[in-house]
């Protein structure tokens, strides 16, 4: 289901609580990844809190290819840049700090636990949405 872009900067603001493996969760996904598909044109990626789910998944464009990760977590980064992004349920361009490089801890949708390094434009794809999840508004 397509669902409608949050833009209540007072709920935006709150952090996401973490994702379960049951039936919702991972129906909040794949509405979250048809969202994302419907505004291609202008996103590449998309937190659960922005079509008003506080949980903490996540959807992006992997190098061509959508990819899915349910409780994801930075647990490594460097090369410190600053960026300017903009972000569909916000107006405008904003300037912001991220890593050139991370190392993300999260669940893939059979909750199974992975680690995968994501570099340049993917990794700032994925800070952005993990900033979503933790109430981090650019």
């Amino acid at each position: 289901m397509i669902w409608p872009i949050m833009k209540d900067i007072i709920f935006l603001a709150q952090k996401s609580v973490p994702a379960v493996n049951c039936e919702e969760d991972l129906q909040v996904a794949r509405d979250l990844l048809e969202t994302l598909e419907a505004h291609k044109e202008g996103c590449v990626g998309m937190a659960a809190n922005m079509i008003g789910v506080s949980k903490r998944i996540i959807a992006f464009d992997n190098e061509g290819t959508y990819m899915v990760m349910f409780n994801p977590e930075i647990v490594k980064s460097s090369d410190r840049y600053e960026a300017e992004e903009g972000c569909l349920s916000l107006t405008g361009i904003r300037k912001t700090k991220r890593w050139k490089s991370i190392k993300v801890q999260y669940q893939n949708e059979q909750f199974q636990t992975r680690f995968k390094t994501f570099t340049g434009w993917t990794a700032q794809i994925i800070q952005h949405e993990i900033d979503h999840c933790n109430g981090i508004i650019i």
